[in-house]
């Protein structure tokens, strides 16, 4: 009945052993917290201190409590039935249900998902004088939605939160919608919780209840524990007539979500939230070496607001290799050079599947995917597209095809109402119409409307409006360049107002996108060329097969592991990211330290960082200076090379050829319906390297080719791996 509490170690087989009062269990990463938790809650159920359905298990995931009850099953050897086991929300549900008359619904409600929670607040918002350009329904459902997170109905919402007329407005549109939600029988994601903590508040005896019925309640990474998770859990574990059985596992140091509300002061109040309670620390790593732990443990020791504890290598027989820290010329540099290593660790028996580059944002990935689809190495995203495949970029490519080739109905077809124009179904369908029986482009379709006036009001502004702004890029091309026309059109047009403007969590990010699309745009020589490019990646389909190398932001990457982790872009302003340390001061920079922590102790082998010198931004190089995270890892733990002289000899580029660009217009206001009158860009033409017909030279996107033929700066080259291609001299190395 015991042997599995000997496959525990010391410290894991207290956590499972402590039933009694309250328990916090710092559980650090590759810990075996997973193991605890579920040997604790079957030790409880073989020692008969409860039933199943006395004890209260909550997790973040329905996915981890799915796995949650198949260890339990395996551990007693018996199916388990009536399990209170789940994530917040589905633990909520449940209660919810039998206690649905309390908030003036039946036990059949139905809840919402996000398309039909914006379609009820688009029937409410007209009532209110708010302006929905400024303050769209996106935004009014994520403050109702973070007013929820915070325990907060329409009634009792403090000042702090009314902090502007809009807010003051969105109280108002909040309790209609709740008013709304209550006559259809339906509630949303965010009432899940509220309501049961709402009935737990006012109906002592329903609290009191539940409180006798749970004898012990454990909970799974606490420390992402938002504040109405936070107090709903202290309501049911504080009971006036004896000590809480409440055991929570997390970890202080792995806290990365408070975008989207969690808080790490949580986990750090649990023992004055519960006096008497016991701290035990999982402190044995059984997935990385000591290196990447002693560099793990020097960076998170530079955070005030921890618990504490230090990380060691269960197994010592490991290849203990230290942490690699590279510094190259730039951000090509650092592209080629992790590509590079990932094709020798592969040669000597390394599978791609068991590697991974983990980095600070989703823009990033753009020049690992170009380099790997120019080698061959097979890639894949996780939790998220690749970076073509994205909906701005999509978007945006689709206004360049347009501009390229007037002819392109499904570029027009995609951006003619992005953003609103006002194009509905029945304009869309008229202009298709038009267009076959004229037997023209759509393009050619709307002019033809307009000229004969049958167009009307807010269509006929706004499309009159885009044509012109089509043909003025198109001038634009001829004398200011592709970059700069372009860059000009998506400001004009509005679109990137429209991100701006979007006050979704996923709009800077969106934003961010954007500007690395026009770097990539920049580093071809026309228009016609980029977009060229653009279809091979697209159509790109050799990259098939289950072992791939994994690329994906950092918080993404929480709760994996990978043999191999390559950190990129380790610079200061870009991790920690300045926009994070600007909003949120000290805490900001702590958190950003937590996800590098995060990041390092992915690794179980090997681990790569790397900063450049020089990273192109916005379609201009900048300078940059490694990351403070890079200076708080000592030698001890970590071997430091330098690229920087061969990087710049083989990677530096010809700045005359970005800098006759100005960076893309992102914090420009809005000139959608100003005149053409802007001043143009000086343009100096890059001085040519005069490289001969017939030399062999090296193209980053492309790789090795033949010269056929020079014209000034521009060079006609037969790829080897590819077609015959117009670049600019600027852009290849001539091969000795």
């Amino acid at each position: 009945m015991t042997e599995y509490l000997n496959q525990l170690n010391q410290a894991q087989r207290e956590a499972v052993e402590t039933i009694e009062g309250p328990v916090l269990v710092l559980a650090g990463a590759g810990t075996g917290k997973t193991r605890v938790l579920t040997t604790r809650f079957a030790h409880i159920l073989l020692t008969g201190k409860a039933y199943p359905n006395q004890i209260l298990a909550v997790t973040f995931t329905n996915k981890a409590s799915k796995e949650m009850s198949e260890r339990i099953a395996h551990l007693i050897q018996q199916p388990v039935d009536g399990l209170w086991l789940g994530s917040f929300h589905k633990i909520c549900a449940k209660m919810l249900r039998i206690n649905a008359h309390l908030v003036g619904l039946t036990s059949n409600f139905t809840i919402l998902d996000t398309d039909d929670q914006i379609r009820l607040l688009k029937q409410i918002i007209p009532s209110y004088p708010i302006d929905v350009k400024t303050t769209p329904p996106q935004l009014i459902l994520g403050t109702i939605q973070s007013w929820k997170d915070k325990g907060y109905s329409f009634g009792n919402l403090p000042t702090s939160e009314k902090n502007t007329p809009e807010n003051i407005i969105i109280q108002e549109i909040y309790h209609a919608y709740q008013v709304r939600l209550q006559q259809l029988n339906a509630c949303d994601f965010g009432d899940l919780m509220l309501h049961v903590f709402n009935i737990f508040n006012q109906h002592l005896e329903i609290l009191q209840k539940y409180q006798r019925y749970f004898k012990y309640i454990l909970v799974d990474e606490y420390q992402d524990t938002n504040t109405i998770q936070y107090l709903w859990l202290r309501l049911l574990a504080q009971r006036s007539d004896e000590v809480a059985n409440i055991c929570c596992v997390g970890d202080d140091d792995q806290s990365i979500y408070s975008w989207r509300g969690a808080e790490v002061a949580n986990i750090l109040r649990f023992e004055k939230d519960f006096p008497n309670a016991k701290i035990i620390r999982l402190e044995e790593n059984y997935r990385s070496t000591q290196h990447i732990l002693g560099a793990a443990s020097e960076l998170i020791d530079h955070n005030s607001q921890r618990l504490g504890k230090t990380l060691q290598a269960a197994n010592e027989t490991l290849q203990n290799e230290k942490v690699h820290i590279a510094s190259v010329w730039d951000s090509d540099e650092e592209s080629r050079l992790i590509c590079d290593q990932i094709i020798a660790l592969q040669k000597d028996g390394h599978q791609y599947g068991d590697m991974a580059i983990l980095m600070r944002t989703g823009s990033q990935t753009r020049p690992f995917e170009e380099r790997m689809i120019m080698l061959g190495l097979p890639y894949k995203i996780i939790g998220g597209l690749r970076f073509y495949e994205r909906a701005e970029i999509r978007d945006a490519i689709a206004y360049m095809r347009i501009v390229a080739q007037p002819n392109d109905n499904l570029a027009l077809e995609r951006i003619i109402n992005v953003p609103r124009r006002g194009v509905g179904s029945v304009a869309l369908q008229k202009i298709h119409m038009t267009a076959r029986e004229l037997d023209v482009p759509m393009l050619q379709a709307v002019d033809y409307l307009l000229i004969n006036n049958q167009l009307k009001g807010k269509i006929y502004t706004e499309l009159t409006q885009l044509m012109n702004q089509l043909d003025q890029t198109r001038k634009k091309i001829e004398t200011e360049g592709h970059v700069s026309a372009i860059d000009d059109l998506l400001n004009t047009c509005g679109y990137i107002d429209m991100w701006k403007q979007d006050k979704s969590p996923e709009a800077a990010g969106r934003l961010e996108n954007i500007k690395e699309l026009f770097q990539a745009t920049a580093e071809f020589p026309t228009l016609v060329e980029f977009l060229e490019h653009i279809s091979l990646i697209m159509d790109n389909d050799d990259l098939s097969g289950d072992d791939k190398v994994n690329l994906m932001t950092l918080h993404a990457a929480k709760g994996l592991e990978f043999n191999i982790v390559f950190l990129p872009g380790w610079e200061e302003g870009l991790f920690p990211s300045q926009r994070t340390m600007d909003e949120s001061g000290n805490y900001g920079l702590e958190e950003e330290r937590r996800l590098a922590y995060v990041g390092i102790t992915r690794a179980k082998q090997r681990l790569f960082i790397s900063h450049a010198a020089n990273r192109q931004i916005y379609g201009q190089w900048q300078s940059s200076i490694p990351s403070r995270f890079v200076e708080e890892l000592s030698d001890k733990h970590t071997k430091r090379t330098s690229h920087l002289k061969q990087s710049q000899n083989r990677s530096k580029r010809n700045n005359d050829y970005y800098d006759r660009y100005s960076s893309p217009k992102f914090s420009a206001e809005s000139s959608q319906g100003t005149s053409y009158t802007q001043s143009k860009r000086s343009y100096t033409a890059p001085q040519s390297k005069n490289i001969p017909v017939g030399s062999r030279v090296f193209h980053q996107k492309f790789g090795h080719g033949t010269v056929l033929s020079t014209e000034n700066n521009k060079l006609e080259v037969d790829f080897d791996k590819s077609d015959i291609k117009h670049v600019i001299d600027s852009f290849v190395t001539l091969e000795s």
